[in-house]
């Protein structure tokens, strides 16, 4: 049966590979386990629909709704101004406010795609105008957009947290530390990369002027601000459930955006729920054929016997993590994460606790690999985004693209994974 599930999984990356469109991908592997495995459909997909109406999953359409309400609203603009006027003066200053700008939109959003959409159009000709090659700007943008899968709250550990029935809020903080840190070693490469641009810089500002700048921008970014603050202090306060804190972050992003900041008309309110409806409507299609096809393989025992297979190869930790790593990274180059963590994670969890890794590590390590297939081609759907806004060709793009993920990017995947504080710390501090 084994051989059957390899089969199916072979068919469904080569589909996916030649840029099959998604349901004619998984329809082709469940077509083998139902007709090579002998597995019934009837009662998988009435499980399936059964499980979309799990309360948990209305948090991704909600934080994605948030999202876009966001991208159109100009909160994205005033957070990009305070940040600016800390370092915005520093050669490659301008380049980490964008790595600090991403996780802070990625604290509000919960997905990669909206730091591209809403940091992009507005930082991308304003970095090129001070110096720094467009194709430049556009990689390291797409690239700190990845911080929206990591930062909290993040709509990869809600599907992760809910496939595996996994505290949802220790996913949360399991993947901020190496969020975080990505975002820290983004702004550091960035700030060595800069000194072969030759940047047009502000002059350096006094002490007054430079706190009356930081005064006047953080009062007008106070209300852009409290929206992280107001989303993770309730979930973590233990006064809403991820599921009620998207949906306060709708609420609150809507009288912020139309009286506040005035960037948000009906027009682009409509826009922005249609764009939030077509995303959920692909992200609920993949969920309901990723998850009948790894039920199959749970029903069918592949996840032990894939343990047992692989055990018999090595039992070596430090050997299987690093196998395991190179496996969901090739995985997150042809799907995007939230089929890939529906995929792989009920395969792989039995054989990540079976050599000691917690379920709370095990998010981080799929959070962060995942997150990478974002800007790694063939899949890449946030760098060919980024392309798209940028208005640079996607081959200019991914050079400088890859320099980040070689050096700010993969030494954490491999430190999520060897070194189990560094995702562990905040969800034990937090009790879980």
């Amino acid at each position: 049966m084994i051989e059957i599930a390899l089969l199916a999984i072979a068919l469904l990356v080569l589909t996916l590979t030649l840029g099959v469109p998604l349901p004619y991908c998984f329809g082709s592997a469940l077509m083998v386990m139902y007709f090579l495995g002998g597995v019934t459909m009837k009662g998988m997909i009435l499980w399936g629909f059964q499980q979309l109406g799990n309360p948990v999953l209305l948090a991704i359409p909600l934080f994605v709704l948030a999202g876009t309400i966001m991208s159109a609203s100009g909160i994205a603009a005033s957070l990009l101004n305070f940040v600016n006027a800390f370092i915005g003066h520093i050669r490659g200053g301008l380049g980490v406010v964008a790595a600090v700008s991403c996780a802070i939109i990625g604290a509000i959003s919960g997905s990669g795609l909206t730091g591209i959409a809403a940091i992009g159009p507005l930082l991308i000709p304003e970095m090129e105008k001070r110096g720094y090659p467009r194709a430049y700007a556009t990689a390291l943008i797409a690239n700190s957009s990845i911080l929206g899968l990591l930062i909290p709250p993040s709509v990869t550990m809600i599907v992760y947290g809910w496939v595996t029935d996994t505290s949802i809020l220790a996913c949360f903080l399991a993947t901020l530390g190496p969020g975080l840190l990505i975002m820290f070693n983004f702004s550091v490469v960035n700030l060595w990369m800069s000194r072969k641009f030759d940047l047009i810089l502000d002059d350096k500002p006094s002490f007054t002027q430079l706190a009356t700048d930081v005064a006047h921008k953080g009062f007008n970014a106070t209300p852009a601000l409290l929206m992280p603050i107001i989303i993770l202090g309730g979930i973590y306060g233990g006064i809403m459930t991820p599921t009620e804190a998207a949906a306060i972050s709708v609420i609150y992003a809507l009288p912020v955006g139309f009286f506040i900041y005035r960037g948000l008309k009906w027009g682009t309110f409509l826009e922005a729920g249609k764009e939030a409806a077509t995303a959920v409507g692909a992200i609920m299609l993949m969920i309901l054929f990723s998850m009948i096809l790894s039920q199959m393989f749970v029903y069918e025992a592949i996840p032990q016997k894939m343990v047992s297979a692989i055990f018999e190869i090595t039992e070596n930790k430090v050997l299987l993590l690093i196998f395991i790593n190179i496996l969901l990274f090739l995985v997150g180059m042809v799907v995007n994460d939230v089929t890939a963590i529906i995929l792989i994670a009920p395969l792989l969890l039995p054989l990540m606790q079976a050599i000691g890794v917690t379920p709370v590590q095990f998010a981080a390590i799929m959070g962060v690999n995942t997150a990478m297939g974002g800007v790694t081609p063939p899949y890449a759907s946030i760098l060919y985004l980024g392309a798209r806004i940028g208005n640079v060709k996607v081959t200019k793009v991914i050079p400088p693209a890859m320099i980040l993920i070689a050096l700010g990017y993969v030494p954490v995947v491999f430190l999520t994974s060897l070194w189990p504080d560094l995702s562990l710390f905040l969800p034990r501090l937090f009790g879980y």
